[in-house]
């Protein structure tokens, strides 16, 4: 080639690269760990690594795998397990949970275990809940005020299935014994005697300005005097409760009281899912539940104001400073499941502190962070309404318009044609059969259609921000349920037990009516809706607008070959991005992680895994000249076949 005609080529690349909008993808050395569950306190999901890139990306291999041995597939006397931990690196090692509370560190690079912290939980079988049991991490603190080197002046602290807060070394795995007693703290004092399973935390505490909060999971639907939803903040070093929010509405001048009670409410919305920080504010973001039971709100009263919320508390005191309301009155299971992600862009809110926070409705608010006022317009738009006696509903919804509802709300008989079509009659008939006037129509007593339904859009997962390139990132889940309302009498001399996806049925006791809610599928099993049945989406945060939507998941380990179709699977797990350009996710029905270049929604990169991935990946790298790493569990969950691989992967 001659030298004219060289430049020409090298012209015409460089335009196209321009045209594109697109800059090559350089490696600089850039060291970085993941000390939080999301990454950072504010739940990002970002890595500013980049030595994995679409350009390399089929040089991804296994580089280390660690088995824990902590779980079981459910029997006469175990409880199905989940093993959705995403690890966090500290002290140079992996600290993660595993379904039945044990700790386990690990080395980065190799996968050898360095120590392992059994609280031998007494109520590790929880027989009566139809429930899997999962941890999904641990948090971190490191004390500045003391020798580095000194006992438990880095602790890693963890909650355990019969509800204790844990202080453990981080360097040695043994307890903090000046930490509550023993290092423990017992999180039933101050509740109702209830069994186990009906309140325990499942998600990380987190640390900001030295206080640890954390929270729990409540059973749903059991009974409206459920275990208290308290949200409680104890002191890093002692253990002593430093405050307590019981997400109840309180007279003015009562919130002191209420932030040192020792008997809390039944009932209240809780915060089963995972938290945000924000040391220089000192503010913790909770993301709420509704109130008990779900699915029916006539008797909750005032219960319902921090129900389906964001809510920022003053760390210092457990004080509400503003709380944002996603869902009014929610009878969905709408509770807010993402935990808020915090970013500041400038060209988005004024480059105000915000937070994003993802629903299962497909909703993305945008709020400012110090107020909870929302940066772009959010309209009350009227919604359908019910005629369940005894029940209230709110006549308005909150819609953002910025980003504008990511998940559709389209469901007819005629609206979608799909593979098998045999299918399509079967599921025509069975929407026609129910109630559907779109998103927010309420349970009835002859049956309705909740679309999306109670796992999203999106879930526990939460959003990823790519604060580079003023990004947001969510997978979701697009299905439809049939949840029908039964009235007392009647489901009392019923037949049923507590079941699980896809078929529920709940006593909600003390309310007029039990319900059923189950998944709607074909008579082959496939969800009647429009493929794709689950989704990853990148939304221009400056915009608002869509930049791409691609289909996650496979029917493959669902469906018997060759129906191994590209449909979109519902997911439950988180996703990252990375500034190597690249999406990492596992989450779904079927055995595969996979990766998504992050301008073009394309799918670069999967690989088949001994279970399915239902948690967050984590990424690092310890040295400018080390291998970056990128971490997932694969432990299964109530859809497929429990496990324990924690996974590493790397550039061979």
């Amino acid at each position: 080639m001659t030298t004219r005609s060289a430049r020409s080529a090298m012209l015409l690349v460089l335009l196209a690269i321009a045209g594109c909008g697109d800059k090559p993808v350089v490696d600089d050395g850039t060291v970085a760990g993941w000390p939080e569950y999301g990454g950072d306190k504010g739940g990002l999901r970002y890595s500013p690594i980049a030595q994995i890139t679409r350009a390399n990306i089929d040089r991804l291999e296994i580089a280390w795998t660690y088995r824990h041995g902590d779980f079981s597939d459910g029997n006469a006397t175990e409880t199905k397990t989940s093993f959705g931990a995403t690890p966090i690196l500290v002290e140079d090692q992996l600290v993660f949970c595993t379904p039945l509370s044990r700790v386990i560190a690990v080395d980065p690079e190799t996968g050898v275990e360095r120590w392992s912290y059994d609280p031998q939980v007494r109520n590790r079988h929880f027989e009566g809940t139809p429930s899997t049991r999962v941890c999904r991490g641990v948090a971190h603190w490191h004390d500045a005020d003391v020798a580095a080197t000194g006992v438990c002046t880095s602790r890693i602290f963890a909650a355990t299935l019969d509800s204790e807060l844990l202080a453990i070394d981080a360097r040695t795995g043994k307890a903090c014994g000046d930490f509550g007693r023993d290092g423990r703290v017992d999180l039933r004092a101050g509740l109702d005697p209830a069994p186990a399973w009906e309140r325990y935390p499942t998600s990380p505490p987190i640390v900001v300005r030295d206080v640890v909060v954390v929270g729990a999971l409540i059973a749903d639907n059991l009974r409206v005097d459920a275990p208290s939803g308290v949200v409680r903040g104890y002191d890093v070093r002692t253990g002593a409760l430093r405050w307590a929010w019981d997400p109840a509405p309180v007279a003015p001048g009562d919130q002191e009281a209420a932030s040192s009670a020792t008997h809390y409410r039944s009932g209240t919305p809780n915060v089963w899912s995972i938290m945000s920080g924000d040391d220089e504010r000192g503010l913790v973001f909770l993301p709420t539940g509704n109130a008990a039971p779900d699915l029916f709100g006539g008797l909750r009263g005032e219960l319902d104001r921090y129900g389906s919320s964001t809510v920022a508390l003053d760390v210092a005191t457990g004080k509400v400073v503003w709380h944002f309301q996603a869902v009014h009155h929610d009878v969905w299971d709408y509770d807010v499941a993402s935990q808020p992600v915090l970013f500041q862009l400038a060209g988005v809110g004024n480059g105000m502190p915000a937070v994003a926070q993802a629903t299962k409705m497909g909703h993305i608010f945008l709020l400012d962070r110090e107020t909870g006022v929302p940066l772009y317009p959010v309209e009350e738009r009227p919604v359908p309404q019910g005629d369940v006696p005894g029940e209230h509903l709110s006549p308005t919804q909150p819609f953002p318009t910025h980003p504008a509802p990511l998940h559709p709300t389209a469901l007819s008989p005629e609206g979608f044609s799909r593979f098998p079509y045999i299918d399509n009659a079967d599921c025509a008939e069975k929407i026609r059969r129910y109630r559907y006037d779109g998103i927010f129509t309420p349970p009835s007593l002859e049956g309705s259609i909740q679309y999306p339904s109670s796992m999203g859009g999106a879930n526990w997962g939460s959003a990823a921000i790519d604060p580079m390139q003023g990004v947001l990132y969510v997978n979701q889940t697009v299905i439809a349920q049939v949840v029908q309302l039964i009235p007392r009498e009647q489901y009392d001399h019923g037949k049923g037990a507590l079941g699980q996806f896809p078929d529920e049925l709940y006593p909600q006791r003390g309310t007029p009516y039990g319900v059923k809610r189950t998944t709607l599928l074909s008579k082959l099993g496939a969800p009647c809706a429009p493929t794709p049945w689950g989704t990853v989406t990148a939304v221009d945060l400056k915009s608002g607008q869509v930049l791409w939507r691609s289909a996650l998941g496979s029917t493959r380990d669902q469906a018997p070959f060759p129906f191994w179709l590209n449909t979109g699977t519902p997911n439950l797990g988180g996703l990252i991005v990375t500034a190597g350009g690249l999406v990492f996710i596992g989450a779904t029905t079927d055995k595969f992680v996979r990766a998504f270049d992050a301008k073009t929604g394309d799918e670069v990169w999967s690989y088949r895994l001994p279970y399915t991935a239902n948690a967050t990946p984590m990424t690092y790298r310890l040295r400018p000249e080390g291998r970056q790493y990128v971490v997932i569990a694969a432990g299964g969950h109530a859809w497929s076949e429990s496990g324990d691989a924690l996974i590493a992967f790397a550039l061979r």
